[in-house]
C-alpha cells in the first residue's frame, strides 16, 4: 500500500473514534507497505489516559509481530503524537513515523518540543503534515460539533 493509503486508513480509524465520541485520531502500523495494525483513541470509552492511537497500535504490532522492536515498521498518525506517544515510537524502534495535523498544545515532534531532536538511541525518520488538511479538517469538525451540540 502507498503512503496515501495507509494514512487514508488512519482516517478510517479516527473517523470510528470520533463516532464512538472519542476525540478522532487513528493510527495504522505497516510494515513493507502492509497493515500490520490499526489504532484508535480509546480514552473516553476505556476512562484510561493510556488509550491512544498510537500505543493501542504499537501495542497489536508488537503481539502480531513477536516483539517489541518495530524497526521495520512504519507509523501513520493523523495528530503528532504527545510526549508519551513520541516515547513509545522511540522505544519501540519504529522506522518511520507519519503524520498528519500538528498538535500545538502537546505535539512533541516538532509543535511544542522536539523529543527526536534529543540524544535518545533511536531517532526514527520523521515525515510531518502529511495529509494535513484531511486530518486537521476531522479535529476541527469535531470540536465544532461538541460546541455546537453543549
Amino acid at each position: 500500500m502507498t503512503d496515501e493509503e495507509l494514512m487514508r486508513l488512519a482516517i478510517e480509524q479516527a473517523k470510528q473514534a470520533a463516532l464512538e465520541g472519542e476525540v478522532p485520531v487513528g493510527a495504522v502500523i505497516a510494515k513493507n507497505g502492509e497493515v500490520v495494525s490499526v489504532g484508535r483513541n480509546r480514552r473516553e470509552s476505556g476512562k484510561n489516559a493510556l488509550y491512544h492511537a498510537e500505543l493501542e497500535a504499537i501495542d497489536l504490532a508488537c503481539k502480531k509481530l513477536g516483539g517489541w522492536r518495530l524497526w521495520e515498521c512504519d507509523l501513520f498518525v493523523t495528530l503528532e503524537p504527545c510526549p508519551m506517544c513520541t516515547g513509545a515510537v522511540i522505544n519501540s524502534r519504529v522506522r518511520r513515523l507519519v503524520y498528519g495535523a500538528s498538535d500545538p498544545k502537546a505535539g512533541s515532534c516538532d509543535s511544542v518540543v522536539n523529543l527526536f531532536d534529543l540524544p535518545y538511541n533511536h531517532k526514527p525518520e520523521v515525515v510531518s503534515g502529511f495529509m494535513r488538511e484531511e486530518c486537521s479538517a476531522l479535529l476541527t469538525g469535531f470540536f465544532a460539533n461538541l460546541r455546537k451540540n453543549k
